[in-house]
């Protein structure tokens, strides 16, 4: 099951994290893998570890706010069967503090990053005959989370474009869909309680953990795995749905 041999996927951000282990998986279920990401180094890394299981991949350096390189780039890969949009940055902050700079950072990355994809990608998947789409939403397109205000609008933009791409290109056999993870252990939030909680890293990875009603954090590895489930021919009759991966945090904390 899950088979996803003679696939061509892409993947943005996949030179870390939840996008890292995305990437990994859908190579090792047979995939042909294209690991797009703004650090070179780490899309190179995410590389040589799938063809060191046996795997196929190729790193491209880009920016996913450029609209033209992303359209040279998906016409250099020429097919796509399977795009999963990773790329993303979070902010802290609520509609005063956060100042105007950090709200269009956050909109350029996070919603005008996925419509270039979408626009660069859909036409290849259109000449495949079909493919599935996968965004990575959040639980904050959601529910209100405290210091999310620039971050869950772009998450909730993120939520509306997989809906509108599902009913837009269903007669192309293409389906779109989302995932909304909860909190996911990544480097990133190692990188946040350093940063904002120096001497507390422990304390606060508890008490954020704890948030969740299944008592933990997610592991990438999870993400990776619905990923997996939705761009498989098994998942052929889903489109146009969002998946809560979140400990129960949503439907349970209330």
């Amino acid at each position: 099951m899950f088979l996803l041999n003679n696939k061509i996927a892409v993947v943005t951000g996949g030179g870390s994290g939840i996008g890292k282990e995305v990437c990994n998986v859908l190579a090792k279920q047979g995939a042909k893998v294209f690991v797009l990401d703004l650090n070179k180094d780490q899309a190179e890394a995410t590389v040589q570890a799938i063809i060191k299981e046996g795997g196929q991949a190729n790193a491209i350096e880009i920016n996913v706010t450029n609209q033209s390189a992303m359209v040279q780039a998906y016409a250099s890969i020429g097919n796509m069967h399977i795009m999963v949009n990773c790329a993303g940055i979070s902010h802290i902050g609520n509609a005063i503090n956060t100042h105007e700079a950090d709200f269009e950072k956050i909109f350029n990355v996070n919603v005008k990053g996925v419509y270039n994809s979408l626009h660069a990608g859909i036409p290849l998947m259109q000449k495949a005959g079909g493919g599935s789409i996968v965004n990575i939403s959040s639980i904050v397109a959601k529910v209100g989370v405290s210091d999310r205000f620039a971050y869950g609008m772009s998450k909730g933009a993120v939520h509306a474009m997989t809906l509108s791409v599902a009913k837009d290109f269903i007669k192309d056999g293409i389906r779109c869909n989302s995932l909304s993870p909860g909190r996911v252990h990544t480097p990133f939030v190692d990188g946040f309680l350093k940063k904002n909680y120096p001497g507390q890293e422990t304390e606060m990875f508890e008490k954020l953990s704890k948030t969740q009603p299944i008592g933990r954090m997610g592991k990438p590895i999870e993400i990776a795995h619905q990923v997996l489930y939705l761009c498989s021919d098994e998942a052929g009759f889903i489109t146009g749905s969002d998946y809560a991966i979140d400990g129960g945090f949503v439907t349970l904390n209330s």
